[in-house]
C-alpha cells in the first residue's frame, strides 16, 4: 500500500500503479442480495438452477454495477491520503465489463494514477482501474475513476 500525507505526494505516481488489493470472492448469496437491493433479480444473476442450465456461464453472474461497487472499498487496499478530509466520487469517464465473474471467481483490484491536478478545493485524481479476474487474461472490469479530494488544513 502506498501511504502519503497530501495528494500532492502522488505527483511522481501519474502514470503508475499504485497497488493491488487482497482477492476477494464472491458468494451466490452476496450476488443475490446485490440484485434484492438493486431491484436486479434477472435470473443470469439470482437462480443459480437455471443459470447452470440455460446460462452461458454454468452459474450466476455478478452484477456489473456489483463489480464497480467494489472499486471504493478495494481501492482503500492500495493507497491512502492522510491528510485527508473529504473524497467525492465525481464519476466516470469509461466502464466496461469485459468477463463473466461466478461464485467460483476471485477477484482484485489493479489500481493506477493516471493524473492528479489541484482544483480550487483540492485535487482531481483520475485512476485507472481493473478489476483482475484470478486465473484469467482477461480482467473483468476495466473503469477510469475520478475522485475529488479536500484535505485538511495543515497548521
Amino acid at each position: 500500500m502506498i501511504a502519503v500525507d497530501s495528494a500532492s505526494d502522488l505527483s511522481d505516481k501519474v502514470g503508475t500503479l499504485l497497488g493491488r488489493s487482497e482477492w476477494i470472492d464472491l458468494s451466490a448469496d452476496a450476488i443475490a442480495a446485490f440484485g434484492k437491493t438493486t431491484g436486479d433479480e434477472h435470473w443470469i444473476h439470482v437462480d443459480r438452477e437455471r443459470a447452470s442450465k440455460e446460462g452461458p456461464f454454468g452459474d450466476v453472474i455478478a452484477h456489473g454495477f456489483f463489480l464497480l461497487s467494489l472499486v471504493t472499498g478495494l481501492g482503500n487496499q492500495c493507497y491512502q491520503v492522510r491528510n485527508a478530509q473529504q473524497w467525492t466520487n465525481y464519476g466516470l469517464d469509461r466502464v466496461r465489463f469485459t468477463a463473466p465473474v461466478t461464485p467460483s471467481d476471485s477477484v482484485r483490484l489493479a489500481i493506477s494514477l493516471e493524473s492528479l491536478d489541484r482544483t480550487a478545493s483540492g485535487f482531481r485524481l483520475i485512476f485507472d482501474c481493473e478489476l483482475e479476474l484470478k486465473g484469467s487474461p482477461r480482467p473483468a472490469m476495466v473503469a477510469r475513476w475520478i475522485v475529488l479530494l479536500t484535505e485538511r488544513a495543515t497548521p
